[in-house]
């Protein structure tokens, strides 16, 4: 009975594990203004204060893979939609990588301002292996470069990019 019983909870520790290690892929559609289908992730926060916040996420459109990010505050239109430097971002190793920009938008009536980078095919591997401890963003204007070091979920880029990857294999 006893031997019955430390099976389950060895059982039960290893499932509690493995459920914790490895984050749920909840991998999202819509339908794209070109009307196309695009996979995302909900938008994950990275940065966080009363005066600045980023989020964002990875997006696939299964042919190729970008990183989506939502900066807090945002210029006005149409200042904003003159951002369009590269993204630095520096990784776990201590190097500093770019990510080609791809689109800069307000999106929901303008409440929203969305910059959008390309994740090229040599990028897949440094940013599946390392995680993202800082991102800098040239903001333009007055403010210049905007940077933010990440606080909060590392290496949620890294977890949605395997996602996807897995997703792909599977099928």
């Amino acid at each position: 009975m006893i031997n019955l019983i430390m099976k389950t909870a060895l059982l039960l520790g290893c499932l509690t594990i493995s459920i914790l290690s490895f984050p749920q892929c909840d991998i999202l559609n819509r339908v794209a203004p070109d009307g196309s289908m695009v996979y995302y992730m909900e938008p994950v926060n990275f940065y966080w204060t009363k005066a600045k916040s980023l989020s964002g996420g990875i997006v696939t459109d299964k042919e190729s893979y970008f990183l989506e990010l939502f900066p807090i505050p945002f210029p006005e239109k149409p200042e904003g939609q003159d951002i369009k430097d590269n993204l630095e971002l520096i990784l776990s190793d201590g190097k500093t990588y770019t990510l080609e920009h791809y689109d800069s938008r307000y999106i929901r009536k303008d409440t929203v301002f969305k910059l959008v980078y390309l994740i090229g095919k040599k990028d897949l591997d440094w940013l599946l292996n390392l995680e993202v401890t800082e991102a800098r963003i040239n903001m333009k204007g007055d403010e210049g470069i905007r940077t933010y070091v990440f606080k909060l979920h590392k290496a949620a880029l890294k977890e949605q990019l395997d996602c996807f990857l897995k997703e792909e294999e599977g099928k």
